[in-house]
Parts: C-alpha cells; structure tokens; sequence
C-alpha cells in the first residue's frame, strides 16, 4: 500500500481523478457505519494495488454521533474576523466541516478536484444528517464496488439478449 499523499505526487491526472474519488468515498463509507476517522489528511490513508483508497490511521477514530458538526458563525466585525483566537465557544467535540477545504489537499487541481466530486464533505450539513440517518437506525447504502463493477451493471452488459431475442423471451 502506498500513502495517498504520495502516490498523487506521481500520479496521472487520471490517476489521481480517479484516487480523489475513492478518498471521498472512503470518508463516506466510514461515516456512514458510524465512523468518524478524526484525522482527514492524506497521509493516512492508502491506496492499495487495485488503486482502492483505504484508511489506516485508527489513533483518532470515533463514533460519528458523538461529536457536533457546527457550521462557523458570521463574524459581527472585522476584529472578530481577524482575530488570532476564535470569536465564538468551541466545545471539545466540536467539528467545522468547512475547515477541512484548508489543510486536506494542498494542490489546487486535486483540490478542485474533490471539491467537484466531494464538495459535500466541507458542510456540516451532510455530516448532519448523516448522524440523523444513523440515530434513525436508517442502513446508508455503501457500495464497496465501482459502479461499473457492480453486478446489476456488468450483468447487463454481458448478459444481455439480442433484439430479436429479446422479444421471443417475453
């Protein structure tokens, strides 16, 4: 298994396009089973050598529904806003989702990149209701396979009848 962070040093465009993707999807699939892996960065998670993007840093993991997904409240002025210290509590399980745009991907492409396909990570809104769909007892569909791998897919690609006989069948 590689780093993520160094296996997009090399990679192709399409390489890393594609490693982007499964890095949200890892983030995704970890929240949805309750997961909240604590540490985002790339360095801990991995790509493996059928290019699946795994997590394998555990130091800081925990439950989803134990921590707050907050949004950061509007500065009422500028000394707020250019304060070196926070203008508003920050409890100790406190998350601000849309912090992670700042320290998860350095390099503008990649960044642009999960923004595209992930954006929806940097907003506590799906991380809320993520947690409400858990607190529900809601299964949250997970699919450990690329979509063009999935049974129902390739089934209908390999499988799939001619016209003319097609229309004997049914």
């Amino acid at each position: 298994m590689i780093p993520l962070n160094l296996y997009l040093e090399t990679a192709t465009i399409e390489e890393a396009y594609a490693a982007i993707d499964e890095y949200g999807k890892a983030i995704k699939e970890l929240a949805a089973v309750n997961i909240f892996p604590g540490d985002l960065l790339l360095k801990n998670f991995g790509v493996t050598r059928l290019r699946r993007v795994v997590f394998y840093d555990y130091d800081e993991i925990g439950f989803l529904t134990d921590y707050n997904f907050r949004e950061i409240p509007e500065a009422r002025d500028e000394f707020e806003e250019f304060s070196a210290q926070p203008y508003f509590h920050v409890g100790p399980n406190d998350i601000f989702p849309e912090e992670f745009v700042r320290f998860l991907i350095g390099d503008r492409k990649l960044k642009a990149i999960f923004l595209e396909l992930h954006g929806d990570l940097f907003n506590f809104k799906f991380w809320r209701d993520t947690q409400k769909q858990i607190e529900k007892g809601e299964f949250i569909d997970v699919y450990p396979y690329r979509k063009s791998l999935r049974f129902k897919t390739y089934s209908r690609q390999v499988f799939a009848l001619p016209a003319a006989e097609a229309e004997i069948v049914s």
